[in-house]
């Protein structure tokens, strides 16, 4: 008897530690645009050190895509997109928190090639060759890398003679992986991903800053979060801490003073 209620004690006891573990637990949840997962993965372990009860969980995709799952009710902390435009959705929509926007870095497109340059490509123009059969994009319907490329295909009088050339990634790093492989003879990204896969990949041009829509990153954090306050101050620690900052540079991406919605 003494034996079975010191099992139902322990037992109890288990229960009760795993149960205020649980309540305790603060685990973020990042829904972050795909451009941002070598830099994200890097200030997760950076933040969770100095705040040892906080835990960092990214979910990586496309802004369109990840926009879309938050509107639907998926869990998430934080929405960090690569477009402002699927922002000013879940804004419009009251998912994400008034007055939580954070516009923190910024990005460039370029014109990448496999290493070896089969096609023999050495700028936008070379695009229109009968030697280039294939560029990839990602889908501008969904992926803001794509719809800045399309932006700058316009701009340079390329768009309609390339359409049929063009192949659409589910999202940016695809449009990296199928340059790296040499599956199609060009791509059109972002610097910061191309800069990853430097030695699979070559860059033959960057894109005129006019060609396109200022890539700007902005972060808010989601109204249905369970961690509001937590959530907040990691929001703050990627756009202000001077760790967080470095490696941002270290990957690419332009830094820019820390700014809330219509100061853009």
């Amino acid at each position: 008897m003494w034996r079975k209620k010191t099992v139902q004690a322990g037992i109890l006891f288990w229960w009760f530690l795993t149960f205020s573990g649980a309540l305790h637990a603060e685990e973020l949840l990042v829904s972050a645009a795909m451009s941002l997962k070598n830099v994200f993965e890097e200030i997760a372990p950076v933040y969770e050190q100095q705040e040892p009860g906080v835990t960092i969980r990214c979910n990586f995709g496309s802004s369109g895509a990840l926009e879309k799952q938050i509107e639907a009710g998926a869990p998430a902390d934080i929405y960090a997109s690569a477009s402002r435009r699927f922002m000013d959705m879940l804004e419009k929509n009251g998912d994400v928190l008034s007055g939580s926007r954070r516009n923190f870095a910024e990005n460039s497109m370029v014109l990448i090639v496999p290493r070896q340059n089969p096609a023999g490509i050495d700028g936008f123009q070379d695009l229109v060759l009968k030697g280039c059969k294939n560029i990839a994009i990602g889908n501008p319907g969904s992926v803001p890398a794509g719809r800045y490329a399309k932006e700058v295909l316009q701009h340079l009088s390329l768009y309609r003679s390339l359409n049929e050339k063009l192949v659409l990634g589910e999202h940016v790093r695809q449009v990296l992986d199928y340059v790296a492989r040499g599956e199609v003879d060009a791509g059109i990204v972002y610097l910061t991903d191309a800069k990853i896969r430097s030695a699979a990949v070559t860059v033959v041009a960057a894109a005129p800053p006019q060609s396109h829509s200022r890539i700007c990153y902005p972060a808010a954090v989601v109204s249905s979060s369970r961690f509001p306050k937590q959530a907040a101050a990691f929001l703050r620690f990627i756009c202000e801490d001077p760790t967080a900052q470095k490696l941002f540079v270290k990957y690419g991406f332009c830094l820019r003073p820390a700014e809330k919605k219509g100061m853009n």
